[in-house]
């Protein structure tokens, strides 16, 4: 790897679904307003479409788009599967497997080349990424804090708490920058959990609840400064891979 270490978040969830990408833009395009080149990276990706022969991530192009389309949108994305299952099981159902190392030296040009770099987990943190690796080991590898990303459900707290013991205990354990309340679809009028489910985490956990994003909205509430965050957001010494 590159000796190179710009400022870097990875950003994960607690479970697939959860928004992770759509927060990771708004991020982004935050960072790319405070005028620093941002390198957004997603190591795999599944439930890719087709167009034109080729296929795409989704994903991919929206963090690609919201970065100001740096590099190339393949090297946002380097791995790309069809079938929406965990990238392994996907790769195999092709007659392929998704390439451990490539999942790793992926990251080198957003290393040379950008100021801050947002890499975006597949899933939850101990989803599987490839035969040999979780997302956790990524994480733990790559050496940047987690951005947690949760869902606002009735059930998030326990999500969230287990996605945070998962994170301190893996390994010699992940720093964790803050965890964002999500809501990637419309709030059900059911769940009356939605309205309390900010003020429970911010009490529960104790890596910062940095702001919500509510259905719909562009922005975070409160309003967080990105960059003052990912000042902060310093890898630990990479491994030599």
């Amino acid at each position: 790897m590159s000796r190179r270490k710009p400022l870097g978040l990875f950003i994960t969830g607690t479970d697939t679904g959860v928004g992770k990408t759509y927060v990771g833009a708004l991020i982004a395009r935050e960072l790319v307003q405070a005028g620093l080149r941002v390198g957004v990276y997603k190591p795999v990706a599944s439930g890719c479409v087709r167009e034109k022969g080729e296929l795409i991530s989704e994903d991919a192009v929206t963090l690609w788009e919201a970065a100001g389309k740096p590099l190339s949108l393949e090297e946002v994305c380097p791995q790309r599967f069809e079938a929406p299952l965990a990238p392994h099981l996907a790769a195999r159902l092709e007659g392929k497997a998704v390439n451990p190392e490539l999942l790793r030296e992926g990251l080198r040009p957003w290393l040379e080349w950008a100021d801050v770099v947002l890499i975006e987990g597949a899933g939850g943190l101990m989803s599987p990424i490839s035969d040999e690796d979780y997302v956790a080991d990524l994480a733990y590898e790559f050496g940047y804090p987690l951005l947690v990303v949760s869902k606002n459900v009735l059930g998030t707290i326990n999500h969230t708490l287990l996605t945070l013991i998962a994170a301190t205990t893996f390994r010699e354990g992940l720093d964790i920058a803050g965890i964002v309340l999500n809501e990637p679809s419309p709030r059900d009028p059911e769940d009356v959990s939605v309205e309390s489910n900010l003020a429970e985490l911010a009490a529960r956990c104790i890596p910062p609840v940095l702001a919500q994003v509510k259905y719909g909205e562009s922005r975070f509430e409160p309003q967080v400064e990105w960059s003052a965050i990912v000042q902060k957001a310093r890898p630990k010494k990479l491994p030599d891979w």
